[in-house]
């Protein structure tokens, strides 16, 4: 798995940095070429000479330097096949946070589409700190992996959470890492996003609350295993991932029309997307003026895209329940002949439309249920990934 791979190994100044140079060296053995970027206070612990000795490549150590060497940090951003930092300190995790790119490492991974490991190593104190709990959720968000840290002996002589963890459980990830990144090589992704709109007239429509976050992290999970992919978005205001094929839609009609081109050589659709149930009988073509206390809208069903898109590949459906979930979404799966579907209660105040998180249930075609615990989108959109390359080993 890592024979030939490209590995950006970040750096940072923890007392653990020394275990970084066997993490480079066993990666090197390994058959991996491993670029070096050491932070100015890592080296303040551990030579650069000792990297480039145990790598033979050029070790990065500063913007000036990188340049000089014709080292750019997009060179090493899109060269790279997996970026690990480790050890990460709460100030270099803090700083990718935030997205401040200030030094050669931060800049890297900013510039990077390959996937990040983050191995955290710090006092107990300061990993517990809110303000660490919440930088690390919000990278875990946005797709990076955080291994550890471990429990043991501290460089100040205490004993808690902030080891850096064993070396060989570094390597584990990173292995695991590159495989997944490359699961759905080659796969032809379809996936729907946002609430449609329905016009009642030039100013108003029907619709829902829905954000689109989950649609769009479905995208992006996908795109960085590997597939080709397509996202079919409703009105929102997220901006669109790069890498990703997008076509922006308001109606469902124009949504179902939009997923039936997109199908047509697809391995997989996943309707994440909250499609409106009705739309009105027809559209005024100007807008409708208060004129009396009542109006009465008559509203006709609008296409049910799952049910009438058909074709040989994957689908996936969602179910947005506030009631009665695991019975309403095993009868939507089998209405509409899908392989998977999600579920999720949307009265729960972290689970609902517009939020970063989601507890679902995923539930497929034989009845197995998998209920998952509050997670990040990204995380939850990495599980139901899963299920889709699973499925893709073995297709419908």
């Amino acid at each position: 798995m890592l024979n030939d791979k490209t590995v950006v190994l970040g750096v940072s100044g923890s007392i653990a940095v020394y275990k970084a140079a066997d993490l480079a060296s066993k990666l090197t053995q390994a058959g991996a070429k491993v670029n070096v970027i050491m932070t100015e206070s890592a080296t303040r612990l551990v030579a650069p000479l000792t990297f480039h000795s145990l790598t033979d490549r050029p070790v990065v150590t500063s913007m000036w330097q990188a340049r000089e060497a014709g080292i750019g940090h997009i060179t090493l951003a899109d060269t790279a096949d997996i970026v690990v930092i480790a050890p990460a300190t709460a100030n270099t995790i803090a700083r990718l946070a935030a997205g401040i790119a200030d030094d050669m490492l931060t800049a890297t991974v900013l510039a990077t589409r390959a996937p990040v490991i983050i191995a955290p190593a710090m006092h107990t104190n300061m990993f517990r700190n809110q303000i660490t709990q919440d930088n690390l959720a919000r990278l875990r968000a946005r797709g990076f992996t955080i291994v550890g840290p471990a429990r043991g002996r501290l460089a100040s002589g205490a004993t808690g959470e902030g080891r850096l963890v064993e070396i060989g459980e570094i390597i584990d990830a990173i292995e695991k890492t590159l495989q997944k990144s490359a699961d759905l090589s080659g796969k032809r992704i379809v996936v729907t996003a946002g609430g449609t709109q329905e016009p009642i007239d030039p100013a108003r429509h029907i619709g829902n609350r829905s954000s689109g976050k989950m649609g769009f992290a479905l995208a992006e999970a996908a795109r960085d295993r590997g597939a080709e992919v397509t996202l079919i978005t409703a009105p929102s205001h997220l901006p669109e991932p790069g890498g990703v094929a997008v076509v922006r839609v308001t109606t469902a009609a124009e949504m179902k029309a939009a997923v039936a081109k997109a199908v047509k050589q697809a391995d997989a659709l996943i309707m994440a997307a909250a499609v409106a149930d009705y739309q009105p009988k027809s559209r005024a073509q100007a807008k409708i003026k208060k004129q009396s206390p009542e109006m009465t809208l008559e509203l006709v069903r609008t296409p049910d895209i799952l049910s009438e898109v058909t074709g040989s590949f994957i689908k996936v459906g969602f179910a947005a329940e506030s009631e009665d979930l695991v019975a309403n979404a095993q009868k939507k799966l089998k209405q509409k002949g899908l392989d998977l579907i999600v579920a999720n209660d949307i009265t729960e105040p972290e689970s609902g439309f517009g939020a970063d998180t989601n507890k679902v249930t995923m539930i497929d075609k034989e009845g197995n249920a998998e209920s998952l615990p509050l997670m990040s989108k990204r995380e939850v959109a990495e599980r139901i990934l899963d299920k889709v390359a699973g499925m893709g080993e073995n297709p419908p």
